[in-house]
């Protein structure tokens, strides 16, 4: 019997609970496979909170993970029992030893990436691809804002954005991660504790502000967004970290230069299997070649899912946090 996190109702971290789970064999078109590494997202958070609403009762927990092929369902042919895998969004459940996913899910996983690089980094990273390579393709000599830069998210942003030639402006709290941030790629890095970020951006571009600025924290730093963005440009938010952004008068977008808005999510932008392995592909290879380097900070023992959820949310992390089963 292996063991799992699971809910039965939303809530805080205590509503979590480590519980024998048996997955069963896989079916069609599934496989079966051991997890070595789970990661830990905001969108974690927000399905046990209630934010976002899960399928049925009780519900696992996780959508992000690593591991080894134990057994393939009937039809199954991109794996075997004993290859390298790794799976990102989707389905939930990933907090768990044991887990069925659906073969359309996994991607192969290199032997030059590790399990807790993946645990660590596809989740973020693919959400990093889509934010750089699809939303706006980013170029050498572009100038981006970016929230929360030493976080999970953040540091690949800052590595990725520095293999492209991309100026990356990042915010974070306090010394230890303005400094992360920095040696991690990020061009210039503002502490938004100490420091006045719109004021800080208006200096740091001549006054010109940013074409582009890339949101994961939401409420607290919405209206910063909007003051950093030049004209005819582009805020991503694409992530709550403080709360839901509340509800936007368009006209703002006017008043404040003609601005552009979208609220993407990973699910959008890797709906296909085809979509997954290109981004994947572009992920791992630069991870293979040494250009991004997942930073795994915090591991928690898998019955400590919550614990290591409370870490998140609170803002005392830096970098990725996986489970260990």
């Amino acid at each position: 019997m292996s063991k799992r996190i699971q809910f039965t109702a939303p809530g805080g971290p205590e509503v979590l609970e480590y519980v024998d789970h048996d997955p069963g064999q896989p079916g069609p078109g599934e496989v079966l496979v051991r997890h070595a590494s789970i990661g830990v997202n905001f969108i974690d958070i927000y399905y046990r909170s209630g934010l976002y609403p899960v399928v049925s009762w009780p519900s696992g927990l996780g959508m992000e993970a690593a591991g080894t092929v134990e057994a393939v369902g009937a039809g199954v042919t991109r794996f075997k029992a004993g290859d390298r895998v790794g799976a990102a969004f989707g389905p939930m459940g990933c907090y768990a030893q044991l887990q069925r996913i659906p073969e359309a899910k996994l991607v192969a996983l290199p032997e030059a990436v590790s399990f807790d690089a993946a645990a660590a980094s596809m989740l973020k990273g693919l959400t990093v691809q889509y934010l750089f390579r699809q939303i706006r393709e980013l170029k050498a000599g572009d100038t981006v804002l970016f929230h929360a830069a030493a976080g999970g998210v953040g540091l690949i942003a800052c590595q990725w954005a520095k293999a492209l030639g991309v100026r990356l402006i990042g915010t974070a709290g306090g010394a230890e991660k303005v400094a992360l941030a920095k040696a991690h790629g990020a061009a210039e890095v503002i502490d938004y504790r100490s420091e006045d970020v719109v004021k800080r951006v208006l200096e740091l571009t001549d006054g010109k502000k940013v074409a582009t600025v890339y949101d994961g924290v939401g409420k607290d730093t919405w209206n910063i967004s909007l003051d950093c963005t030049a004209p005819r440009g582009l805020v991503v938010s694409f992530g709550n970290a403080s709360g839901p952004v509340e509800p936007v008068n368009l006209g703002v977008l006017a008043t404040k230069g003609s601005l552009f808005v979208t609220r993407p999510t990973l699910g959008t932008y890797a709906a296909e299997p085809a979509m997954v392995e290109k981004s994947s592909a572009e992920l791992f290879g630069l991870i293979a070649s040494g250009a991004i380097t997942p930073d795994v900070s915090q591991r928690f023992p898998l019955a400590e899912a919550g614990a290591a959820q409370d870490a998140l949310a609170g803002r005392k992390t830096t970098g990725a946090t996986v489970l260990i089963p």
